[in-house]
């Protein structure tokens, strides 16, 4: 993953990397730049969720789904900890 990957998008043209048709089968093609910025490569899984608001799919790399759920949990686990300690 390269350093624009890595960065928060702060407006649309840094999120947006083109658009894509629906096969018949359900398939898309992942824009070639988003492909080389994220890292994703031949054969690797994805994790495809609905987005929570909005009618749209959101997609992650399961390596990356991994890390954000570990950082998450460790944020709680500080919350909780700091409550702990405030009682």
């Amino acid at each position: 993953m390269n350093e624009r990957a890595k960065m928060n998008c702060s407006s649309f043209s840094d999120a947006f990397y083109g658009t894509c048709t629906v096969g018949e089968r359900g398939q898309i093609v992942i824009p070639v730049e988003a492909r080389a910025e994220i890292g994703f490569h031949p054969g690797d899984k994805v994790v495809i969720m609905r987005h929570p608001v909005h009618m749209g799919l959101m997609m992650f790399k399961i390596d990356a789904m991994r890390e954000f759920l570990d950082e998450f949990s460790a944020g709680l686990a500080r919350i909780e900890k700091t409550e702990e300690v405030d009682k």
